[in-house]
């Protein structure tokens, strides 16, 4: 059985870098009885994300991946962001809740509606088998993103956090900005809150210059992964990346295109541009 998370530690001599790639999974549980179809729900899937930044552990990158669906649980979502709506009239979830514009969206911790609106499901949710999901795959996904930055902080006094992620051409209904065509990679930083100004200026301009538009916080400013580990005083730097998939795959069958291997070589490349100058930022603390 596949496990709900797997971690690469680097081939080269290591970097304080840590990837992480929270939506990559492909591996349906058999009790996912989602309502809408298979294909609909793999469109919220980061299809191929994880293998197209494996070149990054030849630069002493470490990186995290999850194999468990992310229409399943979300492990990019706070454990607070839970939909009422998922369950019967009258349950109530345990712990606390705290609605963002994810869950108000019907994306929060575990996806109430499918790609394009769609209802997930066909029935109401038991607080069970919620439960079960994060135990099962949340929380190992959390800790093994914990521990590998945690022991890279430790190693080197500082620690870069780059989480990977894919992205439509266009904005869909259940987005923050539907039928607009998007750059071809976005970076997030909560505003500036969660790294340097420095990093993300410096991947813009790894990217730009290999000839992909940029852009800054719209439409991802980053949600829970790099919130909760973007701690910039502490030298703790995190930092979202959105890849446009049209870049590299079929949107509609998700296999991969003719630019697929041009755009896992350019990642290749700015992820070792990325590990020089966290090893150099790290050497200067």
């Amino acid at each position: 059985m596949t496990p709900a998370v797997s971690r690469h530690d680097p081939t080269g001599a290591v970097a304080p870098l840590v990837l992480d790639s929270p939506h990559s999974g492909e591996q349906y549980p058999p009790d996912f009885d989602h309502a809408a179809p298979r294909a609909i729900v793999r469109q919220a899937e980061d299809t191929h994300v994880a293998r197209l930044w494996r070149g990054a552990l030849a630069h002493g990158a470490t990186l995290v991946e999850a194999h468990f669906p992310r229409a399943w649980i979300d492990p990019n979502r706070s454990l607070e962001d839970i939909d009422p709506a998922l369950f019967a009239p009258g349950v109530r979830w345990p712990g606390p809740v705290a609605l963002t514009r994810k869950s108000e969206l019907g994306i929060g911790l575990v996806w109430r509606l499918a790609h394009g609106g769609a209802p997930m499901y066909a029935r109401a949710l038991t607080v069970e088998e919620v439960e079960r999901r994060i135990d099962a795959c949340w929380r190992p996904y959390h800790d093994a993103v914990a521990k590998a930055i945690d022991e890279r902080h430790c190693a080197f006094g500082a620690v870069w956090h780059v989480n990977c992620h894919s992205m439509p051409a266009v904005g869909d209904v259940i987005s923050d900005d539907p039928g607009r065509e998007r750059a071809d990679v976005v970076l997030g930083d909560r505003d500036g809150t969660t790294c340097e100004a420095a990093l993300t200026r410096f991947v813009a301009e790894a990217f730009s210059s290999r000839g992909y538009s940029v852009a800054i916080n719209d439409p991802y400013k980053g949600v829970e992964l790099v919130r909760k580990h973007g701690r910039p005083a502490e030298g703790r730097h995190s930092l979202q990346i959105e890849l446009k998939r049209t870049l590299y795959m079929d949107e509609a069958t998700l296999a991969p295109n003719a630019g697929y291997a041009r755009l896992e070589r350019d990642l290749a490349d700015v992820a070792g541009a990325i590990a020089r100058y966290a090893s150099t930022r790290s050497r200067a603390r």
